[in-house]
């Protein structure tokens, strides 16, 4: 029987002309825009098209024929199979002048918003382990590459405590090493895989949605303090004690331990309860002298050293003199509400989650903070008029929202609010455009600042002052 014939052309000696979203790369074919992963502006390669629509096309290389005269070799093993770090093919310099670019362009381009001078990217001090949190995921159906199929005869070992392949719910990557959190994350990893493989421990199994071991989440933070929690799938006490115990005995830096049992679909832990086996429920970040307590289902920035950064701008662009009614809008834990409060007169934070707003009124006793209150509830719900009109008119808000963006009758409210300043931090330019643009009925850009939280990945952060025409 013939083979059946690609229905899509194979692209010869495509030059790679700029990035796009999601970490891939562009290049122009007879007028089309094609999106090739793997590859950076100035490769020159060939690409088999595996999906075409009116405007553009996507596709993988088939063959290198000529690379980058700025590529540099990637440091990970697991580079271009576990979907992280896509950048690290890329010099760093590189990587913050095209994260620069997206956020002028998307601003200009989606937002059609007239722009200030943007400042210049601050780029991340730490490129290699700078998060402070990371979960790995267990599978009975560990993934095998192309190289790997090519070198074991047989499969031996089929589990895989590691990431998820992209796009693939029930597809885990073996991780051996990984250069985003620092020991003793790798090491903890390591050791727990090692120890659920000797004692038979089964691994789970995102199709048929069984098996014993499901997850383990590890954090750590800039005091030295490291929590761990491992995810079961359902209670075996004499299992879970045994591995609990291991670890305890394994790693005496670990100052909290904790487990739960996880009997849903889902891999989500938000609505389960989390139980401590040793140390405390919580570790510590440090931030100018400011204590945040951080739980097992607590949100903070991944990058510590950037998040002050990052807050730092937010409070500049701010100009708060010590008068002010700040609103902190999607304040998760109130890490932004806290760290302007003393230059301000009273800072009021709505977050959606309840347990975040336990955390925000928690660091504000814990730092002695006497002018913030902290609101639970969906957004657009809490903030009407009646709400400012209780709590007294903003003359700052400070928005961090999630990356879908504010809700229109939010941005409506804000606007019939009308403060002086309006401070918008972003993990995605894209939507924070399109917000602006709603917003700029009457207000104008005058700060743009982005900032790198996470470096080898095409994401960026950035913060833009609006000031009222």
């Amino acid at each position: 029987m013939a083979r059946k014939k690609n229905k899509y052309p194979l692209i010869e000696e495509l030059e790679i002309i700029d990035v796009a979203a999601e970490g891939k790369s562009i290049g122009k074919y007879k007028e089309m825009v094609v999106f090739v992963p793997m590859t950076i502006p100035g490769d020159i390669v060939n690409v088999q098209v595996t999906n075409k629509r009116k405007s553009f096309m996507e596709g993988y290389v088939t063959e290198y024929v000529k690379l980058s005269p700025d590529r540099c070799a990637p440091l990970c093993l697991h580079y271009g199979t576990c979907g992280g770090c896509k950048w690290q093919n890329m010099p760093y310099t590189k990587q913050l002048e095209y994260k620069q670019k997206q956020v002028s362009d998307q601003l200009s381009r989606i937002g059609k918003l007239e722009l200030p001078q943007v400042n210049d990217i601050l780029g991340s001090e730490k490129t290699e382990y700078y998060r402070n949190k990371l979960e790995f995921t267990f599978s009975n159906k560990r993934w095998m590459t192309k190289e790997g199929i090519a070198t074991e005869a047989k499969i031996d070992n089929p589990k895989a405590l590691g990431f998820h392949i992209p796009g693939m719910f029930d597809k885990i990557l073996n991780i051996d090493h990984c250069w985003l959190q620092d020991e003793p994350s790798n090491r903890i990893r390591l050791s727990v895989h090692k120890f659920c493989i000797t004692n038979e421990y089964g691994y789970y199994d995102a199709r048929q949605h069984e098996g014993y071991m499901r997850n383990i989440i590890i954090r750590t933070s800039t005091t030295g303090e490291v929590m761990v929690i491992v995810v079961f799938g359902y209670e075996n006490v004499q299992k879970q004690e045994a591995l609990l115990e291991h670890i305890k005995n394994s790693f005496p830096e670990i100052t909290s331990l904790m487990y739960v049992i996880n009997e849903k679909k889902n891999d989500t832990i938000g609505d389960l309860d989390i139980k401590l086996y040793s140390g405390n429920d919580h570790i510590y970040e440090k931030m100018e002298g400011l204590r945040f307590k951080i739980g097992p289902k607590s949100f903070y920035q991944t990058n510590s050293g950037q998040a002050y950064r990052l807050y730092s701008v937010t409070r500049d662009f701010a100009g708060l003199q010590g008068d002010e009614i700040v609103y902190d809008l999607y304040t998760g834990t109130g890490t932004i509400a806290n760290f302007v409060a003393r230059k301000s007169s009273r800072v009021i934070g709505v977050e959606y989650v309840p347990e975040a707003i336990e955390d925000a009124k928690n660091n504000s006793k814990i730092n002695g903070i006497a002018n913030t209150d902290f609101y639970a509830g969906d957004m657009k719900d809490i903030l009407t008029e009646e709400f400012i009109t209780e709590h007294g008119k903003p003359d700052v808000i400070i928005l961090d929202p999630p990356r879908a963006g504010i809700h229109n009758d939010v941005a409506e409210t804000i606007l019939n609010a009308s403060p002086e300043k309006i401070v918008y931090v972003s993990c995605n330019p894209a939507t924070q455009a399109r917000d602006a643009a709603l917003l700029g009925r009457d207000y104008k850009i005058t700060k743009v600042q982005p900032v790198d939280m996470f470096p080898h990945t095409h994401h960026v952060e950035n913060v833009i002052l609006m000031e009222r025409k």
